[in-house]
């Protein structure tokens, strides 16, 4: 255990000291805030609209926008999960591709550390990294709970807004998992990055495909869709299946990874 965390402080300290992670954090925050304002904004509109009209002459789809929590936050998560697979990537290409490039894998291998530790170690890295950006986010539900009350009269449910960043964390941690995994495979940072962007990106528009299906395969592929998987949980409620599901996901693509640095430390 002692080696495995060595590696990820290692892994964490080089990703704050190099430019291209603060960037990334920063895209994170300034996308994250450009839509959560929007959200602000049409949530205060809604109201407004809501208190000169009255709220059954808005229709349904202006229910969403009674509370805080499904108006603002709920909607949120969509953006959060998508900048979420489109940085994981990013930060998990050079995981094992740079040690590659720079010839230092050979070097790796020679110490008393098994190729075990080293995965674990590396996917903790890029774990706390990702938990690191979204922790950025949480100002969103903090400034919510300090202002809100006073706009919507509600307080913020904070088992939804707990239960949405546990299923963004799950989303991030699978795809870093499976960019390490490219990662290992490659020398090159680039090839790493886009194949793990476009895998990540057609498993998020999956649940699309499923609309034109007919049954059962479209319930079969619905469940492997990361919509299918943590729609109710960023609701608010609880489901253990998500979690069970991402980390089996995540032990297959450690496994893979193991495998991979196994085979390249022989060749």
């Amino acid at each position: 255990m002692g080696n495995i965390l060595a590696i990820a402080r290692k892994e964490l300290s080089l990703y704050f000291s190099t430019w291209w992670a603060w960037l990334v954090m920063t895209a994170m925050a300034f996308l994250g805030s450009w839509f959560f304002l929007g959200l602000l904004i049409q949530f205060r509109q809604v109201h407004e609209a809501a208190q000169a009209m009255g709220w059954q002459r808005l229709g349904e789809g202006a229910a969403m926008y009674r509370n805080l929590t499904d108006g603002i936050i709920v909607p949120e998560w969509g953006v959060l999960i998508f900048v979420t697979i489109l940085a994981s990537p990013i930060l998990s290409m050079g995981l094992f591709s740079q040690e590659y490039d720079r010839k230092t894998f050979e070097l790796l291998m020679t110490t008393p550390v098994r190729s075990v530790e080293i995965v674990l170690g590396k996917y903790l890295g890029g774990l706390g990294m990702i938990a690191a950006t979204l922790a950025v986010s949480l100002v969103y539900p903090l400034i919510l709970t300090v202002f809100g009350a006073s706009e919507s009269g509600q307080a913020l449910e904070w088992s939804t807004v707990l239960l949405g960043y546990l299923s963004v964390l799950l989303i991030g941690a699978t795809a870093v998992a499976l960019s390490m995994f490219i990662s290992s495979l490659t020398d090159s940072q680039l090839v790493a990055v886009f194949i793990g962007m476009v895998l990540m990106l057609i498993w998020f528009v999956l649940g699309i495909v499923t609309q034109s299906l007919d049954e059962p395969a479209r319930s079969v592929v619905k469940y492997l869709t990361i919509d299918g998987q943590v729609a109710d949980m960023l609701k608010g409620m609880f489901d253990p299946k998500p979690v069970v599901f991402f980390g089996s996901v995540i032990a297959l693509f450690l496994l893979l990874t193991q495998r991979a640095v196994e085979a390249k430390r022989w060749t």
